[in-house]
């Protein structure tokens, strides 16, 4: 019965990829074979994810996962993603976006010939941002809005520009990263410690070699691909706003940064989430457009830009994330994860062994789940007795692993940073997972050998 679960599981996978190959709706094809596993995995017996509140009914439960996914996406990720996205539609709209560009494009004209240098040294920059920003479709879009036209302008193609902001954020480090407070708390280990011992020095290398991958991958898919991709260079424009609104597009970053908990500015620490500073940030550019246009009756009707964006995120990408999340509690219900486990641990790895494998396993998990979180606490709790029998520490395993959970995260399909990251873009995810997959896996075999070698 055991070995059933993990059975029908790749069965779904098998299916599903088939099904979004041949571009059926991936909302309707995530949904529905989540909801089969589902109710495969309760006629098996099998232990699924529990509800906050059951209607004591299996055939209504099903429905009430999805109640309760659409709960807690809309009350967290879901809101931050859409407030980003009613905030980025609210500067295109104004022209912030526009004059961002025009005053970046100055000290950028040393890259006018080397716009894929350009578009490389994103990676370490968004890097350091999500140490501060710890959250990949947050930062993403934030990126999104403030160097994506940047790039554009430069001469790199929109999947281009896409695929290395989404790379930004393949690496979840930093005390502010929810992958990080777990892997220290499974391996008892001090916080900040465990980031400049044990996170930079490996990851340092890993972006290095992602800029030189991505450098050569997206000019050589650009230039098979460019009349495909129907990319053209932006043309010279007027703007009729003030310069100062280039600050505008970062100043979510800027907050984000100023009042994150990397730093000690204040006596009192203020705390500042991701949605919020979004809010902030638009009041901000409503002033800005109050005193430029000096028209409250129409600045008082721009907010409906905003709500627009927001509406427009929710449809498209907002109740995708939530089909995946519950086509993941279908994986994880069917054993998927654990069958894996299993089969690795029968094999009779050592420690070396062992940690290739499950640090291959997660990046899999994560790439089919579209959830580095999710795939990394479904295996991070096994590694304190696995790493007790073999007589290793924990961090030697631990390490990897919770750097390929977020690694395949960007890769993944069906990740919410890739789809949001797709929909501003005006391209597919499948063509973004294309670039990501060759630097991705590249950086994943370095550190493999770097870690454990």
């Amino acid at each position: 019965m055991t070995s059933i679960g993990p059975l029908l599981s790749v069965i779904f996978i098998i299916i599903t990829a088939r099904l979004l190959l041949k571009k059926r709706n991936p909302h309707s094809v995530l949904i529905i074979l989540g909801l089969l596993m589902l109710l495969l995995a309760s006629s098996l017996n099998y232990k699924i994810p529990p509800l906050a509140s059951s209607t004591n009914f299996i055939g209504f439960d099903l429905f009430k996962h999805i109640k309760e996914s659409f709960s807690k996406t809309n009350a967290g990720v879901g809101l931050m993603i859409m407030a980003i996205g009613g905030f980025v539609a609210y500067i295109d709209q104004i022209g912030a976006s526009k004059m961002l560009v025009h005053v970046t494009m100055k000290p950028l004209q040393l890259f006018k010939a080397q716009p894929y240098l350009a578009a490389s040294l994103v990676i370490p920059i968004g890097q350091i941002l999500f140490v501060a920003i710890p959250s990949a479709a947050g930062l993403s879009l934030l990126l999104m809005a403030s160097l994506f036209p940047i790039l554009t302008k430069l001469g790199v193609s929109k999947i281009s520009a896409a695929s290395v902001i989404t790379a930004s954020t393949a690496f979840g480090i930093g005390p502010a990263s929810a992958i990080t407070v777990s892997a220290t708390g499974i391996a008892n280990e001090d916080i900040i410690t465990f980031f400049v011992n044990n996170q930079i020095p490996l990851v340092i290398p890993l972006s290095i070699s992602m800029m030189i991958t991505y450098y050569f991958v997206n000019r050589y898919y650009d230039k098979k691909e460019y009349n495909q991709t129907n990319d053209v260079r932006v043309e010279e424009e007027t703007i009729n706003v003030p310069m100062a609104y280039a600050i505008i597009p970062i100043l979510p970053i800027l907050l984000l940064i100023l009042f994150s908990e990397l730093f000690n500015f204040f006596s009192t620490p203020i705390v500042l989430d991701t949605t919020t500073a979004m809010f902030i940030s638009l009041f901000i550019a409503m002033v800005f457009e109050l005193v430029r246009t000096k028209n409250v009756k129409m600045v008082l009707e721009s907010l409906k830009i905003f709500w627009n964006g927001m509406g427009n995120i929710f449809k498209s990408v907002v109740t995708l994330i939530i089909a995946a999340d519950i086509f993941a509690k279908g994986l994880i219900s069917l054993g998927f994860i654990d069958g894996l486990l299993k089969a690795s641990q029968n094999l009779g790895f050592e420690a070396v062994g062992i940690g290739v494998v499950m640090t291959v396993m997660i990046f899999l998990a994560s790439m089919l789940m579209g959830s580095g979180n999710a795939s990394f606490f479904a295996f991070g709790p096994l590694v304190p007795k696995i790493a007790t029998k073999l007589g290793v520490k924990s961090t030697s395993i631990i390490l990897p692993m919770q750097l390929s959970a977020s690694m395949g995260r960007a890769i993944s399909p069906v990740a919410g940073v890739i789809i949001a990251v797709s929909e501003i873009a005006g391209v597919s995810t499948l063509a973004i997972v294309k670039r990501n997959f060759i630097p991705l896996v590249v950086a994943l075999i370095i550190m493999l050998f770097y870690h454990f070698i």
